[in-house]
């Protein structure tokens, strides 16, 4: 079983990845802020006693789930009231997606040039993974960012694993070239 310590580690060294993860899937910072902040709560509530081993897995599933749910959520009220930015204007205040990254990044103490162009090329590469179909930017995101072997990202997603293996293909194959048409070469 996992202690609390254990558990509180994980989360914070989960929290920026599943920020980025959710950011991905929901393009509004505050959603996404709030979708992590359900699946954490989640994860530590239910199931906090589970083996510190299983906590990715499961921290991810319950990530995927909260996102799904917040769709299906967003299309009811969609249906059924009128969004709330139609009736106010926007006074300029709120966070855009951008500061809420930069907020979770840690400064780099490299040179300007260098800190400018990482950060000029994880922006591209983050629009680009933004651009992705759903299952390709999960599978790539799963295997690539949160380092899960094929069958943990196969369970996760509640797939076989060789759709996990196509769709991370398609992925990283659609991300070179979006990347070579832009001129960066790695």
């Amino acid at each position: 079983m996992a202690s609390r310590q254990e558990l509180s580690d994980f989360l914070a060294g989960a929290e920026r990845r599943a920020f980025k993860h959710a950011m991905f899937a929901l393009r509004d910072s505050e959603a996404a802020l709030d979708v992590v902040q359900d699946a954490m709560l989640r994860l530590a509530s239910r199931y906090g006693g589970r083996p510190a081993a299983e906590l990715p897995m499961l921290f991810h599933r319950i990530l995927q789930n909260a996102i799904t749910d917040h769709f299906r959520r967003q299309r009811v009220r969609n249906l059924w009231t009128t969004p709330l930015s139609e009736l106010q204007g926007n006074d300029g205040s709120e966070h855009g997606e951008a500061e809420a990254l930069e907020a979770l990044d840690p400064h780099d103490p490299d040179e300007p040039a260098t800190l400018a162009e990482r950060t000029q090329l994880r922006a591209i590469l983050e629009a680009e993974i933004a651009r992705l179909p759903r299952r390709q930017r999960e599978a790539f995101l799963l295997r690539y960012w949160e380092d899960l072997n094929v069958a943990e990202t196969a369970l996760v997603m509640g797939c076989s694993e060789g759709s996990v293996k196509t769709h991370c293909s398609r992925a990283a194959r659609a991300l070179a070239e979006a990347l070579a048409a832009r001129g960066i070469q790695r």
